[in-house]
């Protein structure tokens, strides 16, 4: 198991599991004052709910906001069946909504980010104004085009795969990690927090990712992950939750990618400056002052 913080830590959020798809799903609430809004906090590929943790404590104690983050299958706490049929974009949505349901949370807003900001899409598919509002943030729901590489010959895959599993301390991961791109653009708290949540500790002392590099391979470059991208995309004109869709201007994906999600919503593109990938985690005060600017 991993070694989160215990639950009576200030801030800390509450661990929750529920039951679908014959999956156990891990799910975080950071809880909030009387008649705040749910947002849910929806990660990406490879990580996990406790990625968000600095920017959900902080948009909790503001009152606003009840932050509640969901573990992807194969993700986090999240049950891990082996890929790649289970890693559908649909089946992922199915979890986060059985957690809404378990919280009693009929309404919601969602800020999700890459695979989250994809998974956010297929909530509005699945169950049409559930969602009120989506912080779209450089979200995966791409037309798939014939000539894009499926399974290992896909770079993304390939990197995932090459992946180190195994490390012998959460600090030497920290150290690597933060070493080199694109990790080494996060904020501190928000690395730490990645590999603290993001991993499980060994009976021999080490620890190892909590996202198994095959699942998250699958997840970049399996075909019924690549059909739920697709799926996504198509369904953009008839999203019925308000959407905002942001890139960061120095991330590795080409903005021009995010320039036809953001017609097919029919809004503007809203760059960040000096944001990566991870933009939201990379300066996590610019990261909360986004959600409240969007969804405040």
């Amino acid at each position: 198991m991993a070694a989160h913080p215990e639950p009576t830590s200030t801030g800390a959020p509450r661990a929750l599991y529920v039951e679908h798809d014959a999956l156990r799903i891990a799910a975080l609430d950071w809880g909030g004052a009387p008649g705040a809004r749910t947002v849910l906090l929806l990660h990406p590929n490879g990580f996990c709910a406790g990625f968000f943790d600095p920017i959900a404590r902080r948009l909790a104690a503001g009152g606003a906001f009840r932050p509640i983050g969901v573990d992807l299958r194969g993700h986090g706490d999240t049950d891990k069946p082996p890929p790649p049929e289970p890693y559908r974009y649909e089946g992922m949505a199915g979890d986060v909504i059985a957690v809404l349901d378990a919280c009693g949370v009929d309404e919601t807003d969602a800020v999700g980010n890459s695979l989250g900001g994809g998974v956010a899409v297929h909530l509005d598919k699945l169950q049409p104004g559930r969602a009120r509002r989506l912080l779209l943030c450089e979200p995966i729901v791409l037309p798939v085009t014939d000539d894009l590489p499926i399974g290992t010959a896909h770079p993304m895959a390939a990197a995932a795969l090459r992946r180190r599993v195994v490390w012998p301390s959460r600090e030497a991961m920290i150290h690597s990690y933060g070493s080199r791109p694109p990790m080494d653009r996060l904020a501190p708290e928000a690395l730490a927090a990645y590999i603290e949540w993001g991993t499980h500790d060994r009976p021999d002392g080490q620890v190892e990712l909590a996202c198994p590099p095959p699942i998250e391979a699958a997840i970049f470059a399996g075909a019924p992950a690549l059909r739920g991208v697709n799926a996504g995309f198509e369904h953009l004109p008839n999203l019925t939750a308000s959407a905002a869709v942001l890139c960061g201007d120095r991330s590795t994906v080409p903005r021009e990618r995010m320039e036809v999600v953001a017609a097919a919503l029919g809004v503007p593109l809203e760059v960040v400056d000096d944001g990566g990938h991870f933009f939201l985690s990379e300066d996590t005060a610019r990261g909360v002052e986004l959600i409240e600017t969007h969804l405040g």
